[in-house]
């Protein structure tokens, strides 16, 4: 069931949902760019997943997105200030420590939350997001431009097109999310995501052409793993079971 909380003047929406014996090892999901936690998690089935293996789940729709309060000024997006705010669900939680799995936006976010709030992050599993946590992940002013834009049918460039119709397929704010995009694409340099200590589960479809190279990113941190998405693209990804077989396997091998 959906409930809020109140952090930075937003209004957020989460879910705490454990599994059947009530208790588990607590999994935070932090979803993507123009997504929720109903499209990126309940509805592709992570959280029965997770439940299922016995794990309580935390998810929450971010500033801007599903539920949750919306602004339009882009310094409210920053992957920090978001960040911020999963460390202060898992706080008012009264959540010490947590497993956190993030998907594409969610992934960078959940990159920030492991070095601004180490102690409350266990294990990381990023989605969707591989080398382009640190080269980027291509031009996304286009992207802007076509959530701004009144005619969808004038959007030519693919991508933008993409991420349009799955923005109106949302029913997001678009001009929350257009405020987003401008500030929520910072980059990590290597040596940032070098600190990151924490057992990492990378994985990327093999047809994503948004998120980069799984091994290359795992590569720089030193204790991370990388697996491949067979056959599927960003947007595929998210619900695929291989994936989320090989999720259960990386946490089961690292218990809290």
């Amino acid at each position: 069931m959906r409930q809020f909380f109140s952090h930075q003047g937003f209004e957020l929406a989460y879910l705490d949902s454990p599994p059947e014996s009530g208790a588990g090892e607590p999994v935070m999901l932090i979803h993507g760019f123009a997504s929720s936690m109903q499209v990126n998690w309940i509805a592709p089935g992570w959280v029965k997943t997770l439940n299922d293996a016995g794990y309580r789940v935390i998810a929450l729709d971010n500033r801007g997105h599903g539920a949750s309060s919306k602004s339009y000024d882009p310094a409210d997006y920053t992957p920090e200030k978001m960040a911020g705010d999963a460390a202060a669900l898992l706080g008012h939680l009264g959540i010490e420590r947590a497993h956190v799995m993030g998907y594409s936006m969610g992934a960078r976010i959940s990159a920030f939350l492991a070095l601004q709030e180490p102690a409350l992050v266990a294990t990381l599993v990023f989605g969707g997001l591989g080398i382009g946590m640190v080269e980027g992940v291509g031009e996304w002013d286009p992207i802007a431009a076509a959530l701004l834009a009144d005619d969808p049918s004038t959007i030519e460039e693919p991508r933008a097109k993409t991420f349009r119709a799955f923005a109106d397929q949302t029913k997001s704010d678009r001009r929350a999310l257009a405020a987003c995009i401008e500030t929520s694409r910072t980059l990590l340099p290597e040596n940032e995501v070098s600190r990151i200590t924490q057992p990492t589960l990378v994985a990327v479809g093999s047809k994503d052409d948004i998120g980069g190279s799984a091994p290359d990113l795992a590569g720089l941190m030193p204790n991370a793993e990388a697996f491949v998405i067979e056959g599927r693209d960003h947007m595929l990804s998210v619900g695929d079971r291989t994936f989320k077989r090989r999720t259960l396997e990386f946490l089961a091998a690292h218990p809290l």
